[in-house]
């Protein structure tokens, strides 16, 4: 959020944002179907989806992104390890895309890479859909 809001003029365009970090944050606030979390765990792609449909239907706004990940230091296992993500984007039509990506560094770098790629992916969306 703070990559965004950083440009002067930006309330105009940027509606807000919902930080989800608990399962139960992102079952009440995105209605992330808690069999989903459950089978695939919170960082995964199905999740990631499920939370930038969730923040679509509750912003009402035309592009919605959310992220998953494992930013560290702790928290990784041997199938999903520090710096794991996954990035969502829906458009205007409702259609949900994501991608994972697997970043190294400490837990500011993973954020940062990871504030990068959701931004340049929801410019790319945006510039293909005009």
């Amino acid at each position: 959020m703070a990559l965004l809001t950083t440009v002067p003029g930006s309330s105009a365009v940027v509606w807000g944002g919902i930080v989800t970090y608990a399962n139960e944050a992102k079952i009440t606030m995105l209605e992330v179907d808690s069999r989903l979390l459950e089978q695939d765990g919170a960082v995964s792609q199905g999740v990631a989806k499920a939370m930038a449909w969730g923040m679509r239907i509750h912003s009402g706004v035309d592009w919605t992104l959310a992220v998953t990940g494992i930013a560290g230091p702790g928290g990784g296992t041997p199938e999903k390890p520090v710096g794991t993500v996954w990035i969502a984007w829906c458009d205007p039509e409702g259609i949900v895309s994501a991608r994972s990506f697997h970043f190294s560094g400490d837990r500011d770098s993973i954020r940062r890479k990871t504030a990068f790629e959701a931004m340049k992916g929801l410019l790319q969306l945006i510039v293909k859909h005009s």
